[in-house]
């Protein structure tokens, strides 16, 4: 197991690598502006702009400029400074990581607990009208856009805005430290849209496969042995019918903690998505790599932990 787990780090380092290569060059092809203009602001006259591209390191090749960037990153996590505001990177993300952490992983338990609950639900009474009832409104969920549920809900619901005012704090966030309470009620409005369509997917996930897992040998040697039906479906059933929720449970985090554009601009939440989502209406390149960087990377992790998670849920996943 520990020489699996050295060999997907080690590619993931690779992986990183390449990222940060493509995304690099592609910026660098496509018109997104000139970044020292962008730098200069009022004062964009010729001296200035090219005293800015000598700072920047813009007159270097290409292939220079990127090596100087990956040394950066590796030697000093230096993710280069904003062409907009000439902020650290680095400093920009982390002030934004602690909100897209609180959204992420609120929705993640939301999410999970009421998809797996419902699915199971859904897969032991198959074909009855609860079955048809939540499995129907599941498939409505899962068409339904997430800035759409989110301009709903606020209209809704929104102390400020809404018509039944019933979460106060929704649109107005307020990180942990400040106020753990206002934290809390201004998150409970995203947290809910972001898992709606989350816990229909993996309602419909995993009562596929736990309709799947019942029809088995080994649940019918289960019940052979006198096996309470409830011990049968969640010791043995949902036991094995988990395994594709771990997989895209792992990819939806990581890829939510990369950043939830749509959810956090509807209820200007200041998370890394917004983050990322305001660098690219300015063409800031820097901030762009940095949060495709981070996002990459949380992926990769997510992707290492549900392979290690396998091989303790299921007995016959085994890694060498």
């Amino acid at each position: 197991m520990t020489r699996y787990i050295i060999r997907r780090l080690l590619w993931g380092v690779a992986l990183l690598i390449l990222v940060s290569a493509l995304t690099f060059v592609l910026f660098r092809i496509l018109p997104t502006g000139e970044p020292a203009r962008l730098r200069a602001g009022r004062l964009a006259t010729p001296k200035v702009i090219a005293a800015i591209r000598s700072d920047l390191g813009l007159n270097k090749p290409l292939i220079v400029q990127f090596w100087l960037y990956m040394k950066g990153i590796f030697l000093h996590f230096n993710l280069g400074y904003s062409y907009y505001s000439s902020a650290s990177v680095k400093s920009l993300i982390a002030n934004r990581l602690g909100a897209t952490l609180s959204l992420t992983f609120g929705a993640a338990v939301i999410w999970l607990l009421s998809g797996v609950a419902v699915g199971i639900i859904s897969g032991v009474r198959r074909g009855s009208k609860l079955d048809r009832g939540t499995m129907g409104t599941a498939l409505v969920l899962i068409s339904a856009p997430e800035y759409w549920l989110g301009l709903i809900a606020l209209y809704l619901f929104a102390a400020d805005i809404g018509q039944l005012k019933v979460f106060p704090g929704a649109g107005s966030y307020v990180g942990l430290t400040g106020d753990p309470s206002r934290w809390f009620t201004s998150l409970i409005l995203p947290w809910l849209v972001l898992a709606a369509t989350n816990a229909a997917i993996y309602a419909r996930l995993i009562r596929g496969s736990l309709i799947d897992a019942m029809g088995e040998d080994y649940i019918r040697t289960a019940r052979a042995k006198g096996l309470s039906e409830r011990r049968v479906v969640l010791r043995h059933g949902v036991r094995s019918a988990i395994n594709p929720i771990m997989t895209i449970l792992g990819l939806d985090i990581g890829v939510l903690l990369g950043g939830a554009v749509l959810v956090e601009t509807v209820f200007d939440i200041p998370g890394i998505g917004r983050l990322n989502y305001d660098a690219i209406t300015h063409s800031d390149f820097p901030i762009i790599q940095g949060t495709v960087l981070i996002a990459a990377l949380f992926i990769i992790v997510a992707n290492i932990v549900v392979d290690v998670a396998y091989a303790y849920l299921d007995p016959r996943v085994r890694y060498s």
